[in-house]
């Protein structure tokens, strides 16, 4: 049993960064084509509305769907009652957002703000529905049928995206690549999920899912709105033109690692809640978890950081060169990212969710505490930005002995997992720019040579070092393909 519960974690993430890459792949092509049209400005007031739009979707997607995952004989009744009760809270949370959409415009005074939240805030009603879905598929670990509905989701918004900015609408381009990916997905998700709502409600049931959802709930809006306070802060403090290239800094390590991130979460939680009463098991998938996803996530990370700048100047033009330096910082937050996630799914599944809740309530403080000193002592955006990898770095360490205490993760076992990760990836993004100094050559060219370069220099460190990750991945694809 042990080692099928860790390979299920290995092959539920492998399946499911497979859905995410592609999807992100599309993504990024998308979002680089409809830089080139779309000036900083108007993508600075889309930042902005997609500060409110996020805070509102994160009362609606964290909590309930989690806790249908999370306990362990979930069946119809609490599917059903989860997904009416997630409706008729959206559609609370909607109506709060439209009547407070003027007031958000004259704050930052933006008279389009008021519409544009109005019509993007449609999103949540339909996100309730995905949510339940999500929580169904990930239950029945069947992960293949994600990526059916995240590829038609991503696909049929890039060509309206597209088509419209090309069309000359700007702004409104991006609102209907937005609302056009979760309509598609859940769409495609309820034909291809095997599961419908019946006309059943318990009102005893959805008492007990909300005692233990509310706190992950609470989580991750407070987690939402401390991400996105920063994007408030320098939308307000400084000009749109600011904060779209803070926020595109930010758009591409989330895009790469975010969704790996979201991918760990996915598959880990189902898993770990399954094994919540074998300590040892889950210490192991946990651990399995961590080696794959930063071995995965820090070259990519590291190595996007090295080339960011000829990445930048050669797709989206030199008017977004001013991103540069946001985006070398936010490769490095997002590459830490799965040292948390692997450990906060496990916190989660031993029904630790009060736990959970402390642990994200210190972080959270110390990380506005960062945020207010990097405001009122330095009058520069690039601080405020740097200030979030302060943070990220204290909210892994914070994690250390909580691991410790509950899983008997030793300190030393923690860092030995990560290391030879680290170390390969510094000892890569050396290589690279030892060679780009050598061979100084721009454009396409470059980069296409900086990623084969990168690339071939971790792999040949892989073999080299006997790198256990690599061996395990390896040996894992050999045995799929085998089948």
């Amino acid at each position: 049993m042990n080692e099928s519960k860790v390979k299920q974690v290995t092959g539920g993430l492998i399946w499911t960064y497979a859905e995410r890459m592609t999807a992100q792949l599309i993504t990024i092509i998308v979002t680089i084509v409809l830089a080139r049209i779309i000036a900083p400005d108007e993508y600075g007031i889309i930042s902005i509305v997609n500060v409110f739009i996020n805070i509102a979707n994160a009362f609606v997607i964290n909590g309930f769907g989690n806790s249908l995952i999370q306990k362990k004989d979930s069946d119809e009744l609490d599917f059903s009652t989860v997904f009416y009760f997630s409706i008729g809270f959206s559609t609370i949370v909607y109506l709060i957002l439209f009547i407070c959409a003027p007031f958000i415009s004259k704050f930052y005074e933006m008279d389009a703000l008021t519409l544009i939240l109005r019509i993007m805030g449609v999103r949540l009603p339909i996100a309730a529905i995905n949510s339940v879905q999500q929580a169904y598929i990930s239950k029945c670990m069947a992960f293949k049928k994600f990526f059916f509905a995240t590829l038609g989701g991503t696909l049929a918004s890039a060509a309206v995206g597209i088509t419209m900015a090309y069309n000359g609408f700007g702004i409104w381009a991006l609102v209907a690549q937005y609302l056009t990916n979760v309509c598609i997905d859940t769409v495609v998700l309820s034909f291809t999920s095997g599961w419908r709502p019946k006309l059943i409600y318990s009102r005893t049931r959805m008492k007990g899912l909300f005692s233990y959802g509310w706190k992950i709930m609470f989580v991750g809006v407070m987690t939402t709105v401390y991400a996105n306070i920063r994007n408030l802060v320098i939308g307000k403090k400084y000009n749109s033109a600011d904060l779209a290239y803070s926020e595109k800094g930010e758009q591409f390590p989330n895009a790469i690692a975010g969704n790996i991130n979201s991918s760990i979460t996915k598959v880990l939680f189902p898993v770990l809640s399954d094994l919540q009463n074998d300590i040892e098991q889950l210490k192991r998938a946990v651990r399995r978890s961590i080696k794959v996803g930063t071995y995965v996530l820090f070259p990519i990370m590291f190595g996007f950081a090295v080339i960011s700048e000829k990445f930048v100047s050669f797709f989206m033009t030199e008017k977004w060169i001013g991103c540069v330096p946001f985006l070398q910082i936010m490769c490095i937050v997002y590459a830490l990212q799965p040292l948390q996630t692997s450990s906060l799914q496990a916190i989660k599944a031993i029904g630790k969710s009060s736990l959970y809740l402390w642990i994200d309530i210190i972080k959270k403080i110390v990380g506005i505490i960062i945020l207010i000193v990097t405001v009122f002592c330095f009058d520069d955006v690039l601080i405020i930005v740097f200030g979030a990898l302060v943070i990220e770095l204290f909210s892994v360490i914070v994690l250390f002995p909580v691991n410790k205490k509950l899983f008997n993760y030793t300190y030393r076992e923690q860092i030995m997992d990560i290391a030879p990760s680290m170390m390969l990836s510094i000892g890569m993004c050396l290589v690279t720019v030892a060679f780009d100094n050598m061979l100084q050559i721009n454009g396409l060219l470059a980069i296409l040579m900086d990623i084969v370069i990168g690339v071939g220099t971790y792999l040949i460190g892989s073999v080299i070092t006997k790198n256990e990750n690599f061996k395990y991945i390896l040996g894992f694809m050999l045995r799929k393909r085998g089948k």
